[in-house]
């Protein structure tokens, strides 16, 4: 198995490429023990960085996360985010606290505004940074910015400081290209990319199917090696089994040829205009 990738954060912290998504884990207690032992599983193969949230489970993925790491955790580097509702100052550092209550330890490594809100973002920033001046987070970034709100944060006086922004990005949905990924790579703060299968829905098409046939290799990572094809952007799917974790984990052996990514590009055009950016 290819060594997992890494890239750097403007801090010049190295990350794997590949990371652990969580969403929709720790919802069903039938899968709590096969759960756990994926994500175990992705950081004894370098998927080290497990991302969460509050919002995820109401809480209870990120307690599932925290069981899985018991033990673990100087192996991990882990990723919450704080609700927009909950981003005011004093509100911002009540929630990490209670996020790590759940995940049973004693700091976050990246901590994201989930999305924007109502609450000014110098307020979430100060937020931020008496967490940080505690030790109860290492970085802080943001989610699902559009280009405009990272030229906001980024010209306030600490957005210099904004490690990643993580948005949807996939096939299936390339709106960034136009000029939020630019715009961040320029910045070199790296593109985290959630659902970077679309769920599953980019796996049942055609192109996909073939490109994976011909390559031997599964669809799933065809549609990672695609996200992972541009510098400076982080994929973290979901892998709720042993077996998807491995398979995840086996991306890096899998080259896309210039025919590919021209086919690929057929199929899922690139976008010809500016797009709104795109959440699910």
């Amino acid at each position: 198995m290819t060594a997992v990738r890494k890239t750097r954060l403007p801090s010049g912290e190295e990350l794997p490429v590949l990371g652990q998504g969580t969403w929709y884990m720790g919802e069903d207690r039938r899968k709590r023990t096969a759960e756990i032992a994926a994500l175990q599983l992705g950081l004894d193969l370098g998927l080290t960085l497990v991302d969460t949230a509050e919002m995820y489970g109401n809480g209870d993925t990120e307690e599932l996360v925290g069981e899985a790491l018991t033990g673990r955790r100087d192996k991990a580097f882990i990723v919450s985010k704080v609700l927009p509702g909950n981003a005011a100052r004093a509100g911002t550092i009540a929630a990490c606290e209670r996020s790590l209550k759940r995940l049973r330890t004693d700091r976050i490594d990246l901590y994201l505004l989930h999305w924007r809100g109502g609450v000014p973002l110098p307020e979430t920033l100060a937020g931020f940074d008496a967490l940080i001046q505690a030790g109860k987070i290492r970085r802080w970034g943001v989610s699902n910015f559009d280009a405009d709100d990272m030229e906001e944060l980024l010209a306030l006086p600490a957005g210099g400081s904004v490690a990643t922004n993580q948005v949807l990005y996939n096939l299936s949905r390339r709106g960034i290209e136009w000029d939020l990924l630019p715009r961040c790579q320029r910045a070199g703060v790296p593109i985290m990319a959630y659902s970077p299968i679309e769920q599953g829905r980019v796996l049942r098409n055609a192109e996909v199917k073939r490109i994976a046939g011909e390559l031997g290799a599964s669809a799933a990572q065809v549609a990672l090696a695609w996200v992972l094809r541009e510098a400076h952007v982080i994929a973290i799917p979901k892998a709720g089994t042993v077996e998807h974790v491995r398979e995840n984990a086996s991306v890096f052996d899998v080259s896309l040829t210039k025919e590919n990514l021209a086919d690929l590009d057929r199929a899922f055009p690139p976008p010809g205009r500016k797009q709104p950016l795109e959440m699910i």
